[in-house]
């Protein structure tokens, strides 16, 4: 049994296969001409949801790049602002060191107290600074609120305690600055374990900040170093209880208890009194405005000796204050260097990501346009056979 094929049937199959290879030839021409291997998901649809996936990530890079020029337009002028405020404190205490001198009258007292108080103004709009988009650098998550404000009871801080953490990298953040309280409010008060002060006063002693000699042997609580007579002390704590004396006092002599030495100068009168209580914090802007206000007090000998006692504790207070300033600016230091390191882990990771598109989208120039050729020729021969075959007929051979 013989199966007869039509002419239509002949001319319908040729012309098929002759669009089949036209398509083919004009995918790979579309190929060659955009230098990708697929068009529309639809040609390869698992290279196509890989290279999504990839330029997704690639994307995220990107914005984890603008992240970090941000932050790190942010932690500089917060740098050069830590640098500004040590700058502010080194003058202080050289005004300080320069007043705390007896031969120094009560005018020129008042003229470093003049350069302290506009010292301290330079502090305040160092506080209240802004990075290059107008935010606060130093008012925690209300960068849009003015963190330090002076009234009546000095400066105060309207900021929170929160700090904001940008992300620079796949699993890595960074904050973008400090709580104006960690570096303005909550500087460590005297030598960070205790402070000393004058109590009743009436005589030409004074007191120095003290320094801790056991820290095992300090107990916290508050004591008061008493004279029962001009050569005589006793060190009592909160209750009562004497802890040490009665001793005899020397000018310039140790006075240790409970693992720390304080040193008394002068000649304290009989019933004078000194402090001894734990540390607590106090603030830059305060610290300052006490020097201010001690370089105001009178001229006397009793008054200096106090001078003196408060001097000696600013010095102090202004280097805790200096330590916290260029602790965190080794800090911010340490935050930009993060971001370096991020930076070429991101330059990194975005060549192996492009490298990756470009293996599963690009074409191989040298086998698609070997191919082209062979797919031209192929429809070449095909539409030579057909312009024969169309040609065929039966009366040809009657």
């Amino acid at each position: 049994m013989s199966t007869r094929i039509s002419t239509a049937a002949t001319h319908a199959a040729a012309i098929a296969q002759i669009m089949k290879q036209q398509s083919a030839l004009s995918k790979t021409q579309s190929q060659v001409a955009s230098g990708k291997r697929f068009e529309t998901p639809a040609d390869d649809p698992i290279a196509a949801a890989r290279v999504l996936d990839l330029e997704r990530n690639q994307a995220q890079l990107k914005q984890f790049g603008k992240n970090s020029d941000l932050l790190a337009s942010r932690l500089n002028i917060g740098e050069q602002s830590l640098a500004s405020i040590g700058d502010v404190l080194t003058r202080v205490r050289e005004l300080v060191v320069r007043a705390n001198n007896g031969t120094m009258d009560a005018t020129s007292r008042a003229s470093i107290a003049s350069e302290i108080r506009s010292r301290a103004q330079e502090l305040l709009d160092i506080a209240n600074r802004r990075d290059a988009s107008g935010e606060y650098l130093f008012s925690g998550y209300s960068t849009a609120t003015q963190p330090f404000a002076r009234n009546v009871a000095g400066v105060g801080y309207t900021g929170d305690e929160g700090v904001r953490l940008v992300q620079i990298g796949p699993n890595q953040k960074i904050a973008d600055g400090f709580p104006g309280s960690q570096l303005f409010m909550d500087i460590p008060e005297g030598n960070g374990t205790f402070v000393t002060q004058e109590g009743v006063h009436t005589g030409t002693g004074s007191i120095d900040p003290g320094q801790v000699t056991n820290s095992q042997a300090w107990v916290r609580d508050s004591y008061t170093i008493a004279f029962t007579a001009a050569d005589t002390y006793e060190v009592r704590d909160s209750a009562n209880n004497v802890v040490a004396g009665p001793a005899t006092y020397t000018d310039g002599g140790s006075i240790a208890f409970n693992g720390i030495s304080v040193t008394v100068s002068g000649a304290p009168a009989v019933g004078d009194t000194f402090t001894v209580a734990p540390a607590g914090t106090r603030s830059m802007f305060s610290t300052i405005d006490d020097i201010a206000a001690a370089l105001m007090g009178p001229d006397t000998p009793s008054a200096n000796a106090t001078f003196g006692t408060r001097m000696a504790a600013a010095l102090q207070q202004l280097d805790q204050a200096a330590n916290v300033a260029t602790n965190l600016r080794g800090e911010i230091g340490a935050r930009l260097s993060a971001i370096d390191n991020a930076a070429s882990a991101r330059d990194q990771l975005t060549d192996e990501l492009s490298a990756s598109v470009s293996q599963l989208r690009d074409i191989d120039y040298a086998e698609a346009i070997s191919r082209m050729n062979q797919q031209l020729t192929g429809l070449q021969a095909a539409q030579a056979a057909y312009a024969r075959i169309s040609q065929l007929s039966l009366f040809d051979y009657l």
